[in-house]
């Protein structure tokens, strides 16, 4: 009689697991058909007008054509572009609310932040590497130092009046790194974008900046701004007059990237959506055409792909700030 009992009883658990996975599978199945019947929302963790914030756009704008429904762009900066992503961090994980950055809050801020509100690789769900482009290092035009040398020597004869203004977390790295391997001497003064960090040049609230092209390219152009060096590994096809930091004795070559993701437990069906529709967005010529005069590379990786760099370079950088002794604040 108990074995029979014990028998019943596997049967009703059985009966319950299948029943489980089915409504699981058909949930799933059911957000795969019904995503999105709402407006979409994209939160960029800047200002407007940055590289990241264009590139937002753009997506904002295809999407709404492939997925049949309102792509709108969000700007939450804030806090080195923490405010933003820790909002996608802690949104519903049903694909309305999506996250478009660059390396500097899903990287940098791993590496620079003591603690951090959110854990990149654990609170997001990777859909798309979308884009990669190199820094500039800018300089208002009246400045003395007519290339990165020259800056090098006047920062160490004024080092009271050397600083540098910078959008986000990575861009201090990086110019930190820059800093250790040329002598370069400057303080670190954080902005909440790249249009407040050229604009502090342009003021002389700073003497330099470390910025993404797209945001600087007009005052370039109009020559109010002096572009001393690209950090890219060649020169950039819009500035083929600006030399690499190599190419002026410094050992280093460095491209960030900005990609799209989504909070973690968002549905594997709606990601694998997102990921084919940025892929097919990238492959566009009108889309190649718009980032090459951002001097920015389309990629439209997969969402494995993202995932492997984020946690590759996460690891990397926290190695390049031990070996330079950056220490989380």
């Amino acid at each position: 009689m108990k074995r029979r009992h014990s028998m019943l009883r596997a049967g009703q658990w059985l009966a319950c697991a299948a029943a489980s996975l089915t409504l699981g599978w058909s949930s799933t199945v059911q957000a795969q058909a019904t995503w999105p019947s709402k407006t979409v929302r994209i939160v960029v963790p800047y200002t407007p007008g940055g590289g990241n914030d264009i590139l937002a756009r753009l997506l904002a704008e295809k999407l709404t054509t492939a997925l049949g429904q309102s792509v709108v762009v969000e700007n939450k900066p804030g806090a080195g572009a923490v405010v933003g992503t820790d909002f996608v961090a802690k949104a519903a994980p049903d694909g309305y609310t999506l996250l478009v950055a660059a390396s500097g809050p899903m990287v940098f801020n791993q590496v620079l932040l003591s603690k951090p509100p959110y854990n990149s690789v654990a609170d997001f769900a990777p859909v798309s590497m979308v884009g990669s482009f190199p820094l500039i290092l800018g300089v208002i035009d009246s400045s003395p130092a007519r290339n990165f040398n020259d800056l090098v020597q006047w920062s160490k004869a004024h080092p009271n009046q050397s600083n540098y203004s910078y959008p986000a977390a990575s861009f201090q790295l990086v110019m930190e790194l820059i800093k250790s391997r040329s002598g370069l001497v400057a303080l670190n003064v954080p902005y909440p974008g790249s249009a407040p960090s050229i604009n502090a040049v342009m003021t002389q609230e700073v003497q330099m900046t470390l910025v993404d092209s797209g945001p600087i390219s007009s005052l370039l152009k109009a020559g109010k701004l002096r572009a001393l060096a690209v950090t890219s590994d060649q020169r950039m096809a819009a500035y083929p007059q600006v030399p690499t930091l190599k190419e002026q004795g410094i050992d280093l070559a460095v491209s960030l990237w900005t990609g799209v993701f989504a909070p973690a437990g968002t549905p594997a069906p709606i990601v694998k959506r997102l990921e084919e529709e940025v892929a097919k967005i990238m492959r566009l010529p009108e889309t190649q055409e718009r980032l090459a005069k951002l001097d920015i590379r389309p990629i439209g990786s997969t969402s494995a792909e993202l995932g492997r760099a984020l946690a590759q370079e996460i690891d990397l950088w926290q190695q390049v700030a031990k070996a330079n002794n950056i220490k989380p604040q």
